[in-house]
């Protein structure tokens, strides 16, 4: 299965820029007084409801855990680092659950773990892959954003930074049975992608890519063929749209105005008004797109729609 329709978010209550992560994240940006501090945690409030409500209103189930004040957790709204779920079926064809936990490079984030573990308890899992222990050592993958899973094919792309450490992947890969491809992504400064959500996205039929950012072309031309390979229609897209959050969609399943169920494209605000006509004609041949205004959140904590989702399966 490559997509759900159950998602976890986590509702904020003392959102933040995070200092831990600004350092490899040039997508936050900073408040630089106490009233631009409290102003941007109140809009980040209404843009997370009006999320969750348009979300609902689509067909997703949503399930919404409440952030607490202690500890502080600025970036606790982006839950898709700190662990993902999957289903896989079995050699007798028994649907298996699968939940990891992963190795986040931030201290402040791994706090975020304990909180979700909460959330998770009432779901039941007949595995759990533990891979935190490798902060020890300084090797971070960081779930979902660092990896983009084509789920049907098992295959992860993931674009190397100093939050994605390839020892960490092969064991992931190993544990879930992967393949992956490890490459390298820059903005137009020659700075590393931080995350490979930043830069692509992985549907049932579409890719979204900023092909320009894989600037190795025997990588470039490899990460075509995989997902050609594999059945993907490639929508690409340019740096401006990359830093308009165009490459951070989730494609997951909902229900149209008839309710009937179909496709959805989840995107912000930001990244849709970045698309040209004949790109969004190309994603709207495929899926309905659901483009939340969540501009406050994206311009303090550098992520966008996609972060803010968690994936139940």
């Amino acid at each position: 299965m490559q997509t759900t329709d159950k998602v976890l978010m986590v509702r904020p209550i003392r959102f933040a820029f995070n200092e831990e992560t600004a350092g490899n994240n040039a997508f936050q940006q900073k408040a630089e007084t106490e009233d631009a501090v409290l102003e941007i945690q109140r809009k980040a409030v209404e843009e997370f409801d009006s999320y969750v409500r348009l979300l609902r209103d689509n067909g997703v189930e949503v399930e919404v855990l409440q952030d607490t004040p202690e500890p502080f957790t600025p970036d606790s709204i982006f839950p898709n680092n700190c662990f993902s779920t999957h289903l896989e079926k079995d050699k007798d064809g028994k649907n298996l659950r699968t939940l990891v936990w992963y190795p986040m490079f931030a201290n402040n984030r791994r706090l975020e773990r304990e909180k979700l573990k909460n959330a998770l308890d009432k779901e039941v899992f007949d595995k759990i892959i533990d891979l935190t222990p490798s902060e020890a050592d300084g090797a971070f993958l960081e779930g979902t954003g660092s990896l983009i899973l084509d789920r049907e094919a098992k295959l992860a792309f993931c674009c190397a930074s100093p939050r994605s450490s390839e020892n960490v992947l092969e064991r992931w890969a190993e544990k879930l049975d992967y393949e992956y491809f490890l490459f390298n992504a820059e903005d137009e400064e020659g700075t590393p992608i931080y995350h490979t959500n930043v830069m692509m996205h992985v549907g049932s039929d579409i890719a979204v890519v900023c092909l320009d950012s894989v600037t190795d072309i025997e990588e470039r031309e490899r990460l075509i063929e995989l997902l050609e390979e594999n059945g993907k229609e490639i929508v690409e897209i340019s740096f401006e749209q990359m830093h308009s959050f165009a490459g951070n969609m989730l494609e997951l399943k909902g229900k149209d105005e008839d309710g009937k169920p179909c496709k959805l494209l989840v995107m912000s605000a930001t990244a849709k008004n970045s698309l040209t006509e004949e790109q969004l004609a190309q994603l709207e041949d495929k899926v309905r797109i659901v483009a939340p205004e969540i501009s406050s959140i994206e311009t303090a904590g550098g992520g966008s729609a996609r972060c803010m989702l968690a994936e139940i399966f």
